[in-house]
């Protein structure tokens, strides 16, 4: 099923004493680019928790906060005394420049500011970190259910889209006879116009109308984008991430509807060639966000 890179995933456990909850958001980006907020207890299993993402997630910007608190309200906190005695000797410094008297309150302050009071860290366990790990997937799921839902709207879209091109060639081909005619006749004229003044080989120029003729015949560029068409509706149904691949091939499909737009020789079919040019950039900017 097609995804969109974009989405949001929330997950949340309670484990032992521990409230473990994740939050992850991604938007799209042409890589796999992870941003994560951790807590210091979970700092050295960065690297795991990175590959966990990258892998369940494939490619996207990629922001994850894990949260990995005590539910023990009871449990004791710890006074960074170091951090403590600094601001006291920098408040007392300050308190003197500007003549206050701030003894009384002195160490009530200090004892606010940040930093000054910290939890002790433990060491997680294996078990602890494998609940951790159970949370991201949980998360990524949702994430990644997320991005179904918005990429069946956009695997819709562009499967309109498609058809609509389709559309255009079946167009093209109703005008491609009398679009020739007119390229013939264009030549007889000049043709009447030279054997005024100058002898010609008829059957010469003949010939030469003939090749100019076939310069202008599309019958290949409209062989080969319908091949491209049904090469990009083949990829829509695949259940694997193909944004890049889908990527390529609308690349090709707008190289063979500029070379029909340069054989054109033909308002009408210069005015085809416009509405396809169109609908391919509506086409290309859904798949800036498809996985």
């Amino acid at each position: 099923m097609m995804q969109s890179m974009t989405g949001y995933g929330k997950a949340e456990k309670q484990f032992q004493n521990k409230n473990i909850s994740v939050d992850i958001k991604a938007l799209n980006s042409k890589q796999c680019d992870i941003n994560m907020r951790l807590p210091q207890a979970l700092r050295n299993k960065e690297i795991d928790l990175r590959k966990q993402i990258n892998e369940g997630l494939y490619r996207g910007k990629i922001s994850c906060t894990i949260s990995y608190e005590e539910t023990d309200e009871n449990k004791a906190a710890l006074f960074n005394k170091q951090v403590v005695k600094n601001y006291v000797n920098q408040i007392q410094e300050i308190a003197g420049d500007l003549s206050l008297n701030f003894d009384q309150e002195l160490l009530r302050t200090a004892l606010l500011m940040p930093e000054s009071l910290v939890k002790e860290d433990e060491e997680i366990s294996k078990e602890e970190f494998q609940m951790v790990k159970k949370v991201l997937e949980e998360a990524i799921t949702d994430l990644i259910d997320f991005r179904k839902q918005e990429g069946e709207a956009i695997k819709n879209d562009l499967s309109s889209r498609i058809d609509l091109l389709k559309n255009y060639i079946s167009e093209i081909s109703k005008t491609e006879e009398a679009r020739l005619e007119k390229v013939r006749e264009r030549l007889h004229s000049k043709l009447r116009e030279l054997k005024e003044n100058y002898e010609l080989d008829e059957n010469r120029f003949e010939q030469e109308v003939v090749y100019y003729i076939e310069k202008f015949d599309i019958t290949e560029e409209k062989v080969r984008l319908k091949n491209h068409f049904d090469y990009f509706n083949e990829i829509l149904e695949d259940d694997n991430p193909n944004g890049k691949k889908l990527v390529f091939i609308t690349q090709e499909i707008g190289r063979e509807i500029n070379t029909i737009g340069s054989k054109a020789n033909d308002s009408g079919l210069q005015k085809i060639v416009v509405q396809m040019k169109d609908e391919l950039e509506k086409i290309k900017e859904q798949l800036m966000n498809v996985l």
